[in-house]
């Protein structure tokens, strides 16, 4: 069966979510950006101050032009612009577009440069590349632009930043004759195996013109000073302290771009995110109501959940290869006030099921009691202890040899909501006897430990808005490791012959009814064995003002994860409009 790539009417729907069957440079960033969207934060704490913080907007910045946190200095900006780098200025992924537009909170795809995507069979993707588009240098931009952006990434394997090359087999242009539709040319991926999910990578990728990238020797170290892309904007003026956007009034969507001008400071302090009286901002802040929210009357917010944070139990290691002994944890946790405690009232407690509600309700199996939320219960918590062979004696949960249950809980120094959350869970694990400590080195060592299985149980996560990727990174024995080797997804250590044969399924299948039950089956298998034990759903951090833009994604018009970096703004960029242009505005 066809299945083209489905998305809401109007292009708005990512966290560039790159496939779980990675390169490790790409894997690390994927970890990276999971842990920006919030899996793990460190907050801005205003609240109790003795001085009420104000918004005080630049006057001299007018009401087309918006001020944005998305970029930050070190001090000063470097001119980079190669959307490659890891070093590359954020507003780089603005100007050079995907294929593909993907909301990461929900899996939702938009074509994008991309007409429209098909997949005839689940090993062949089909883009139809959007027509009457224009480089930002007038030039028209072809098939011929992303082939040549995929044959760069096999070229400087460095810039396969998505991985895409693990995918493809080969790749065919097929141009376009008559007219109307029939005029579009097609790029055709065979890949290498059914890959129904490579979809999402492949149409991630960033395309870049081939008239001017054909020139540059190395593309691994080029900083590309004057970038040429598709996207809304172009770069303006430039300094290392601040550099701004103007609009591209050549943009293929230039009807719904209402932003004339960016601008995107190098230094930003945490109290200038409240104080600076930006537009747009990307920041977890603690008391948000009392301190962006009362710096001005038109600050407002937005935290969906966008990760379930949960403790990574080491599957190698005794107790907790017993799934009884996982189970009496999970049930000794009183969830709702880990997830208060650790987002101040943001956001509630997860379900164990893998999916991040209600991103992702449409796929919950409804077998599973409660939407997967696991209440508070000791009686069962010490039951299910039992049955592992762990009891209560003098207020000590002891093994068979009189010994108190005793491990440690590694999170990372700096978290601040993680700490939180964990402190918690010695307080409910300590409440029925167990003896846990804490430990927090810096993240480069949190890091490390965790790759390497170093750890008891572990702060961590699971979700992602694609499905598939979601439990792949979790279960997948592709990603088994024994301890003392990096392991960059299935951390935990999960093997399970028919949970990767299940995982098979999924990948082969195309039709989303077809998919459905797999998906069943595969959050039973998280509900039942516990790979990770879900707590508290991690947030993406959007802080907006309503005082010259309005159009922002809210959990009513879920359109789009309100993060400020990689393509997702795109998204947001086209929704938004000046005060005043808006539908039912005062003229």
């Amino acid at each position: 069966m066809r299945r083209s790539a489905r998305g809401r009417q109007d292009p708005a729907a990512t966290h560039e979510r790159g496939s779980t069957a990675s390169t490790a440079r790409r894997r690390t960033r994927r970890l990276r950006t999971a842990l920006v969207a919030g899996i793990a934060t460190v907050g801005l704490v205003l609240a109790g101050c003795s001085v009420q913080v104000r918004s005080q907007p630049d006057p001299t910045i007018g009401a087309d032009t918006m001020l944005i946190n998305a970029d930050h200095g070190n001090p000063q900006f470097d001119r980079n612009f190669n959307p490659y780098l890891a070093s590359t200025r954020t507003a780089s992924k603005w100007m050079y577009e995907p294929l593909i537009l993907t909301n990461p909170l929900d899996g939702e795809q938009t074509p994008w440069l991309a007409s429209a995507v098909d997949q005839p069979d689940p090993k062949t993707t089909d883009f139809t590349i959007r027509q009457d588009v224009t480089w930002s240098d007038g030039e028209p931009f072809t098939v011929d632009d992303v082939k040549f952006t995929f044959d760069l990434a096999k070229k400087f394997p460095p810039l396969d930043i998505k991985g895409i090359w693990q995918h493809i087999d080969s790749l065919e242009v097929e141009k376009g004759t008559g007219s109307g539709a029939d005029a579009a040319d097609h790029l055709i991926v065979h890949l290498k195996t059914d890959d129904v999910p490579a979809v999402g990578i492949l149409g991630g990728v960033y395309i870049v013109s081939e008239h001017q990238w054909s020139k540059v020797k190395d593309p691994t170290t080029w900083r590309n000073p004057n970038p040429i892309g598709t996207g809304p904007f172009t770069l303006g003026n430039y300094s290392p302290l601040q550099y701004s956007m103007d609009k591209y009034d050549g943009y293929w969507q230039a009807d719904k771009i209402d932003i004339e001008h960016l601008i995107l400071p190098a230094t930003n302090s945490q109290l200038d995110t409240v104080a600076r009286g930006y537009d747009w901002a990307y920041s977890y802040i603690s008391d948000v109501s009392g301190t962006w929210g009362a710096a001005s009357k038109d600050n407002q917010w937005w935290f969906p959940a966008a990760g379930v944070i949960g403790l990574t139990p080491n599957l190698t290691k005794a107790p907790f290869d017993d799934v009884d002994f996982r189970r009496g944890i999970s049930l000794a946790l009183d969830r709702d006030k880990i997830a208060d405690s650790a987002t101040e009232g943001n956001l509630t407690a997860a379900g164990q099921t893998g999916l991040i509600l209600p991103n992702q309700e449409k796929w919950l199996n409804p077998d599973i009691p409660n939407k997967g939320l696991v209440d508070q219960d000791v009686d069962a918590a010490l039951a299910s202890f039992a049955k592992a062979g762990y009891t209560q004696k003098d207020g000590k949960l002891i093994d068979q040899s009189g010994k108190q249950v005793s491990f440690s809980i590694l999170t990372a120094n700096g978290y601040s909501d993680w700490l939180r959350a964990v402190q918690e869970v010695q307080r409910n694990l300590t409440a029925i006897g167990i003896d846990v400590k804490i430990t927090a080195p810096q993240p480069a060592g949190y890091q490390a430990a965790i790759d390497n299985g170093k750890f008891d149980m572990a702060m961590g996560g699971m979700g992602n808005g694609d499905v598939y990727q979601a439990y792949n990174s979790l279960l997948s024995s592709d990603f088994y490791q024994p301890v003392g080797k990096s392991a960059q997804n299935n951390r935990e250590r999960f093997k399970d012959p028919a949970v990767d044969e299940l995982l098979t399924q999924l990948k082969s299948t195309i039709d989303e009814e077809d998919q459905k039950p797999i998906v069943d089956e595969l959050q039973q298998v998280v509900y039942d064995q516990l790979p990770v034990i879900g707590m508290y759903y991690g947030g993406s951090w959007g802080l907006f003002s309503d005082a010259k833009f309005v159009g922002w994604p809210t959990a009513k018009d879920p359109y789009m994860i309100p993060q400020n970096y990689d393509s997702a703004p795109l998204g947001i960029f086209v929704r938004l409009k000046q005060v005043g242009h808006a539908k039912g505005d005062d003229q």
